[in-house]
């Protein structure tokens, strides 16, 4: 690499060049992001998006002293470049390597962690508070994208800071709405205008002026919103008590520029709005954002390649066919998705039932209560959303779904661990969250058969019922033809062994049947977390001498503390293993080697059992 971006280690380096350069700094870091996704996987359209807001973000504030906090995270790629790290973009969301997110501990100019949306707003806000009782005058900055203005914790914010005296600028980065016109030399000027110390200065001392005749005030008043809203696309932000700039052009450094050093020299809440393009500067990604949304390793010259073999399907897809399905035999099913259609499998329902399909937006609290709405109303909802994401609408789950006791089945996608995503996808505490509350159950299929079954059987149920399925492929099992469910709450016996029987729930029942065939021990598909088949529980117990229980989620609390209860409820004082995923986060990389490293796969099952029975059978034989 030479140039420019070889120089720039630290935003101290990029501050030292000419404004006259950053053009060309612009280039070479976007072809530099381009080529080093491409050979690691990662997000990209959003990044590429990005480029020059970043720049300018780093160019004009004094970083990391004034804060930036990236909403969700995933267009902080130029950030993470310009930031000392570089070098290491190599190693990407690999085990050991750089997160795809902000990370604190990662760098300090990460001002704070994010993955999930909309929570930018808040916490530099809380920055911008402790700046002002500690008497210091930095800056704090949330990037936030539209899609994230919607969820309603970015409007809470949004309420609290417009009454609070904090330097805090909120820049959107509009990168969907579609605004017209949103660029060009006219809306340059007046976003320079207003942003400007002149203007800022005239506004109030004409307050201070008008202020003794009310009404040529508040005509005043009127006539200057409503000139302003001729120019730009609402005025709602003014309204929380933000002085609303823009919208400008996210990819103009001459428009951004000094539009921000003007925004740096203003107190009080800023709000400005910017106007960028997912995939700009790559033709192919520009023309399809979603697709080059999160690629995997691809050749730039030639872009996404359909494989030579039509992959297995994943477990979204067989989500996504079980709901057509389900909706061709049943007009009161409904699908809501919290702004994930593409990646919960729901494109085609979109486009066969549209008007029983519902994308509410990243507000994953109103799609659980929206949902609960509908069942009042004698319809089937089916709420698709992460295990992950499933965590911000938990009072929701108890109070609007559980409690009123109403049907509605939660497909959880990404439960268990997600690979490269890392520790804030991952999907490891819904087990432990959902079976302590009333009036819900917890499915935990084995393989992609057993998804389509189960979720017919959730569907059948007159409370919630959540089935857990884990990002990717399962091992390939065919469908059914017909929407026939498994019996409720039952597991099924897969191999008979002796000595110890290894519960399994989920898709690590297939390492679990490996293991056994060493061990010689019994394995058992237990299916359902919640509620246990406690007829083959108690069956199994009192026929071996020792359980283990397996399962891709939180040992805390989890489907193996449920068994435990079980045990201690029918005076079975019988040893448990239980194995399943630590008390800890466990950081970002390839999925099957993470498995491997926690002792998840088949040999770590049979190596964790064999270490764990060899003081038992010291016991058993000073005891006879």
């Amino acid at each position: 690499m030479t140039g420019l971006l070889s120089t720039i280690d630290s935003p101290a380096d990029l501050r030292r060049l000419t404004r006259a350069q950053l053009p060309a700094l612009a280039t070479e870091l976007r072809d530099f992001l381009l080529h080093s996704v491409a050979r690691t996987g990662g997000h990209l359209s959003s990044n590429l998006g990005t480029v020059e807001l970043t720049i300018a973000l780093h160019y004009v504030f004094n970083t990391p002293e004034d804060r930036i906090v990236w909403d969700v995270g995933h267009q902080t790629y130029p950030h993470k470049i310009l930031t000392g790290r570089r070098e290491r973009m190599g190693s990407l969301r690999q085990h050991g390597g750089i997160s795809g997110f902000p990370l604190r501990s990662e760098s300090g100019f990460d001002a704070f962690g994010t993955a999930h949306s909309s929570t930018s707003i808040s916490a530099a806000l809380g920055m911008a508070m402790a700046a002002h009782q500690k008497g210091e005058s930095r800056q704090a900055i949330a990037v936030i994208g539209d899609g994230a203005m919607t969820a309603g914790m970015a409007f809470e914010a949004l309420n609290n800071a417009g009454v609070l005296d904090g330097r805090l600028l909120v820049i959107l980065n509009d990168n969907d709405m579609s605004i017209s016109p949103p660029v060009g030399a006219l809306n340059r000027y007046l976003a320079q205008l207003m942003s400007g110390r002149f203007y800022s200065a005239a506004k109030q001392v004409g307050k201070q002026v008008l202020a003794k005749a009310p009404h040529l005030f508040e005509l005043a008043k009127r006539l200057e919103e409503q000139a302003k809203g001729l120019v730009v696309p609402a005025t709602l932000f003014e309204k929380f008590g933000f002085n609303y700039i823009g919208p400008i052009d996210g990819h103009d450094l001459e428009s951004l520029i000094p539009t921000l050093e003007n925004i740096k020299q203003l107190e009080g809440p800023q709000f400005l709005h910017v106007v960028t393009k997912k995939g700009r500067g790559y033709d192919l990604a520009e023309a399809d954002p979603i697709a080059y949304h999160g690629p995997g390793k691809f050749d730039p010259k030639v872009g996404l390649q359909q494989p030579a073999q039509a992959p297995k399907p994943t477990f979204s897809q067989v989500f996504g066919r079980w709901l057509c399905d389900m909706a061709a035999h049943d007009q009161r099913l409904v699908g809501i998705t919290p702004a994930m259609r593409e990646g919960s499998g729901m494109v085609e329902f979109h486009q066969r039932f549209p008007d029983r399909y519902y994308d509410v937006g990243i507000a994953e609290q109103h799609a659980v209560t929206f949902g609960s709405g509908l069942a009042c109303e004698g319809l089937k909802p089916v709420v698709a959303i992460y295990s992950t994401f499933l965590q911000r609408a938990y009072d929701q789950l108890v109070h609007d779904v559980a409690l009123q006791k109403l049907p509605m089945v939660l497909a959880l996608d990404r439960a268990g661990l997600v690979g490269a995503d890392g520790p804030t996808h991952a999907g490891a505490y819904d087990i432990p969250f959902l079976r302590c509350i009333p009036n819900v159950s917890i499915a935990c299929p084995a393989d992609e058969a057993e998804c389509y079954r189960l979720l017919s059987t959730a569907y059948a149920q007159d409370h919630a019922v959540a089935v857990r399925y884990p990002r990717g492929a399962g091992v390939g099992a065919a469908l059914p033809d017909d929407l026939e469910g498994l019996p409720f709450g039952k597991g099924e016996l897969r191999r008979q062994g002796r000595r110890v029987a290894i519960l399994a729930f989920g898709t690590l029942l297939q390492p679990a049947l490996a293991a056994a065939e060493a061990l010689d021990a019994t394995v058992v598909n237990m299916r359902w977390a919640k509620p246990l088949d406690l007829e083959l529980l108690l069956e199994v117990a009192r026929s071996h001498e020792a359980i283990v229980t397996l399962e891709e989620g939180a040992i805390a609390g989890g489907a193996g503390s449920a068994v435990l209860e079980a045990l201690q409820a029918a005076r079975l004082p019988l040893p448990v293993l239980q194995l399943g995923l630590p008390d800890r986060f466990i950081e970002h990389g390839d999925h099957a080697g993470l498995l491997s490293q926690l002792g998840l796969d088949a040999a770590g099952i049979e190596r964790s059992v064999r270490a764990w029975l060899m003081p038992i059978e010291v016991a058993k034989g000073e005891a006879s």
